[in-house]
C-alpha cells in the first residue's frame, strides 16, 4: 500500500514506520522539518513532505495515518498551551480530511489518534467504547478530534490509545529515574486505575485495523488487563528490584501539576472490547511481562 503519515517521528511512529517499511509498503511522512526527520531513519526508503499545501487530492494513497499532536503532559494546561493541544490535532486532522474528501478514489482507510482520556474519571466501572465522553478538558479535545476524523469519505478508525509504554518516551521514561533510585511509590490513594499498552501492541494493533477492512469506528487500544496504580508502581519496582514506598499525596499532584493532575489521579478501568472482538492478539497483556520486556529489551 502507499500509506500518508502523520506524526511519524514521534514514540509510535518511530516503529510503525520501520515495520510497515519491512512489509514493502510504500510511506510518504510529513514532517516540517524533513532533514530533521531523515536522521531517525537512517538509510531507510522514506518519502518527506515539508507541508500539505502542494497536494489538491489524496487519490494517489491507498491508507491515512493520522499521529500528529502535541505532548499533553509535557506543559502546564493555560490557555494557550490548551489552544496549542488542540489545534496541534484538530487543524491537522481537519486539512487531511479535506484533501481525503477532495478527490474521486480517496484511500481506503483513515486511521487516526485520539486517547482514553475521552472517556474521563469511571471510578470503578469497566469502560468500553460504548460508554460516552467525559467532561474534562481531555475528554473534550479526543470529542472534537475524534468529529473532525469522521468527517472523511473513508473508512475511519480512532486510535483511542492508553498510557504506551516504552523506555524510549512516555510516562515510564519519565518514571524510571525515580524507581531506579528509589523513589517510586503511589499516587493520590493508589486505588485508581490506569489503562496501558505496551508500545509493540499499539503498533501491532495500528497494522491490524489497517489490514481488517470490517473494522471502523473507535477501539480501545489498552491492554485487556489494567491494573490500580499501586499495583503498577509494585509491578514496577519488583522489575527493577528497587524499594517502593514513596507516596505523593493527591493534592500535591493538584499544588504541582495543576488540572493536569487529573491524567494521573483519574480512575481509567478501560477495556480493549472492540479490538478483542474483532479478533486481535495481545503479545504482552499483563503488566509484569510489558514491563519486563520494555526494560531489559530497552523497548
Amino acid at each position: 500500500m502507499k500509506i500518508f503519515i502523520t506524526g511519524g517521528t514521534g514514540l509510535i511512529g518511530q516503529v510503525l514506520i520501520r515495520s510497515l517499511l519491512s512489509q514493502r509498503h510504500q510511506l510518504t511522512l510529513l514532517s516540517r522539518n524533513p532533514a530533521q526527520a531523515r536522521t531517525k531513519f537512517p538509510d531507510l526508503d522514506l518519502e518527506f513532505v515539508p507541508t500539505l499545501n502542494s497536494y489538491s487530492s489524496f487519490d494517489q494513497y491507498d491508507a491515512v495515518i493520522n499521529l500528529a499532536g502535541e505532548p499533553i503532559f509535557d506543559k502546564a494546561w493555560h490557555d494557550e498551551q490548551k489552544k496549542q493541544l488542540i489545534d496541534s490535532r484538530i487543524k491537522i486532522t481537519e486539512r487531511l480530511v479535506e484533501l481525503i474528501n477532495a478527490g474521486k478514489t480517496p484511500p481506503h482507510s483513515f486511521i487516526s489518534g485520539s486517547a482514553v482520556g475521552y472517556y474521563g474519571d469511571n471510578g470503578e466501572s469497566a469502560v468500553s467504547e460504548d460508554n460516552p465522553k467525559g467532561d474534562q478538558f481531555p475528554a473534550q479535545l479526543c470529542y472534537q478530534w475524534e468529529q473532525a476524523a469522521l468527517q472523511a469519505n473513508s473508512r475511519t478508525c480512532l486510535l483511542r490509545t492508553a498510557n504506551v509504554l516504552s523506555t524510549h518516551g512516555g510516562a515510564l521514561a519519565r518514571m524510571l529515574p525515580l524507581y531506579q533510585f528509589g523513589l517510586g511509590g503511589k499516587l493520590g490513594s493508589g486505588r485508581q486505575y490506569w489503562a496501558w499498552i505496551h508500545r509493540q501492541d499499539m503498533v501491532a494493533a495500528i497494522e491490524f485495523l489497517l489490514n481488517h477492512p470490517t473494522c471502523q469506528g473507535a477501539f480501545n487500544l489498552c491492554s485487556p488487563n489494567p491494573v490500580r496504580n499501586n499495583e503498577f508502581n509494585r509491578t514496577l519496582a519488583n522489575t527493577l528490584r528497587r524499594p517502593h514506598f514513596a507516596f505523593v499525596p493527591a493534592f500535591m499532584l493538584k499544588l504541582v501539576f495543576g488540572e493536569r493532575a487529573q491524567l494521573l489521579l483519574d480512575s481509567q478501568n478501560i477495556l480493549p472490547c472492540r479490538l478483542i472482538k474483532a479478533g486481535f492478539e495481545f503479545r504482552f497483556d499483563r503488566l509484569a511481562d510489558a514491563l519486563h520486556d520494555c526494560i531489559k529489551n530497552k523497548s
